[in-house]
């Protein structure tokens, strides 16, 4: 018997590009006669036509699931919204631009048969713009020193798991979902294939500069105590600092040059430093105590608007 596939894109005014990468799809698994497979197709808001060219894919293909939200929650949510409308033993997830080839899905899938628990697609090298791949390496750097990724370690939006890890991602049921900080804390077993990156032929990606900062900020503060630690480590650096000054100034006013006036503008210098170091470390603990009166709410990782499904009817 064939082992079910289940693909997931997260989809953001993709009406000209979603279409293609069906197609995609559908050619590649044709020649992987050992897998069967559906799709869900999350769309997240879009502002475009985006939901209903999915409704006609969904029409005229019975095993693709379509799922509409009722405001934009981030590719992140949009995930975990798709993962739970899937089957499959193994889960596939990528774009909706054909920026992440479907057509190397193989690659993914002999990783995961071969005892990967998830398969990450590396790019040697990314189409994306200048400030894409910008933000792609602050990421990396994010995910290595707050949440302990391997350095050898790459990361992207194009990946294969298994089963359990996505049930496993699932029992986070809080708000701000993080998808690769809930694959790192579920499995050591990622590993990574090449395959190539394609330049965007159509639109312009949904990541702006505020989204990308709410994502990096997301994933440190959801998952890691990190910048706790490094506030209290600045804390008492800064308060040493301030201390072995003072005891400076004393001596040099006693012993060095009892004339020498102390500074206004050194003062200022060190109130302005320290008050600038306590009000960060004010603003990371904030933002941890909001995310935890935001989950106390039970604010939803999203909300579905609509959903179309009708697997169970062709099975039947």
């Amino acid at each position: 018997m064939s082992k079910l596939v289940s693909f997931v894109i997260p989809c953001y005014r993709s009406e000209q590009t979603i279409g293609g990468v069906i197609e995609e799809i559908n050619s590649t698994m044709a020649g992987l006669p050992q897998y069967s497979y559906e799709i869900v197709l999350v769309n997240d808001a879009s502002p475009d036509d985006t939901f209903e060219v999915i409704r006609e894919l969904c029409r005229q293909q019975p095993d693709i699931c379509g799922v509409n939200l009722a405001k934009n929650f981030g590719q992140h949510a949009a995930l975990m919204a798709g993962f739970h409308y899937v089957r499959g033993e193994i889960v596939v997830c990528l774009d909706d631009d054909g920026q992440t080839p479907a057509s190397e899905v193989g690659k993914l899938l002999q990783g995961i048969e071969e005892g990967a628990d998830v398969v990450y697609a590396k790019y040697a090298h990314k189409q994306h713009n200048t400030f894409r791949n910008f933000g792609s390496k602050v990421n990396e750097l994010m995910t290595r020193v707050m949440l302990g990724k391997p350095k050898e370690l790459y990361l992207s939006s194009y990946f294969a798991a298994r089963r359990f890890v996505v049930e496993e991602m699932l029992r986070y049921t809080n708000s701000y979902p993080y998808v690769i900080g809930l694959v790192l804390r579920s499995t050591k077993k990622i590993i990574n294939v090449e395959v190539t990156h394609r330049e965007r032929e159509i639109g312009t990606s949904g990541y702006t500069v505020s989204k990308l900062l709410a994502l990096w900020i997301n994933g440190f503060t959801a998952f890691s105590v990190k910048p706790l630690r490094l506030a209290t480590v600045m804390g008492v650096i800064s308060a040493c600092g301030g201390f072995l000054y003072g005891i400076y100034t004393i001596i040099k006013k006693l012993f060095i040059n009892p004339d020498v006036v102390i500074g206004f503008s050194a003062l200022m210098a060190a109130i302005v430093f320290f008050g600038g170091v306590i009000m960060l470390m004010l603003g990371i603990i904030g933002e941890y105590i909001g995310r935890i009166y935001i989950s106390l709410n039970n604010s939803p990782q999203y909300v579905i608007r609509e959903s179309i499904d009708e697997r169970d009817t062709v099975e039947s």
